[in-house]
């Protein structure tokens, strides 16, 4: 058993994983402020209420897009577990051909995902991971990352609107009782979650237009289980996605 943690700009995702199955899944708030000991707090709170003792955790995998806290993450996972922790980046093998203009630029949290994608879905495929941004991966059949896309997320979109209009409330993501709202609430919700599934769909097909090829298109991310049964493709939802890529990768490297 692994302990892998994804670092995103607005959650941090961790869970304890191994060959069989993912333990627990949980999400801890971004905070660039935070000290070490504060983090490991947190993550021995979480580890204490799964019932998972420290020392039997073999070791820990770091996926991180905040460079501001991602060795202060490490150290505090070194000081509960009191092994060594990896952190994706230069150096660590992935076994992902990239095919990009820069590489080296991909996130860890995207070649994370298609590393884990690759493994357990058939390729081609297109990976959307919806969380503070909805970023789109796109793997060729060849097993390759190819490109993608970066668009607003969807807390994002909504967190814009309530702010540009001084009418409108903040609301939650939540599904609306139907399409065309009677109210505002309503109208917000509905604009917010179709336009989003809306989008999805949308680049699905642009994308398969452009391959010239169907492809398999699963989503992960904090949000995902929101948006993607509004969808009209088909679209496998896979929670852990992250943390398998994690899981993969750490054992890659040991």
């Amino acid at each position: 058993m692994i302990l892998a943690i994804d670092i995103g700009n607005t959650n941090i995702v961790l869970g304890c994983i191994d060959s069989q199955r993912t333990y627990f899944v949980e999400r801890l708030s971004t905070v660039r402020t935070k000290t070490e000991l504060e983090y490991a707090i947190d993550i021995k709170t979480v580890l204490d209420i799964y019932g998972i003792a420290p020392e039997i955790i073999e070791g820990g995998i770091i996926a991180s897009v905040v460079p501001q806290i991602t060795n202060i993450a490490k150290l505090a996972v070194q000081k509960i577990i009191q092994k060594g922790v990896m952190v994706i980046g230069p150096g660590v093998k992935t076994g992902l051909n990239i095919l990009m203009d820069h590489p080296a630029s991909v996130g860890a949290d995207l070649v994370t995902a298609a590393v884990a994608g690759i493994a357990a879905y058939p390729v081609p495929q297109i990976i959307i991971d919806m969380g503070t941004a909805t970023t789109v991966s796109v793997i060729d059949e060849n097993s390759a990352y190819i490109g993608g896309m970066i668009l607003p997320g969807v807390r994002i979109s909504l967190d814009a609107l309530t702010a540009g209009a001084s009418q409108l409330s903040g609301v939650s993501i939540e599904p609306p009782k139907r399409l065309i709202g009677k109210n505002t609430i309503e109208c917000m919700k509905s604009g917010v979650l179709y336009s989003n599934a809306a989008a999805m769909d949308g680049i699905i097909q642009r994308i398969e237009e452009e391959l010239g090829v169907k492809t398999t298109i699963i989503a992960t991310g904090g949000l995902a289980k929101k948006i993607i049964p509004f969808c009209k493709k088909e679209i496998v939802l896979d929670e852990d996605l992250l943390l398998k890529g994690l899981y993969i990768i750490y054992n890659k490297n040991i």
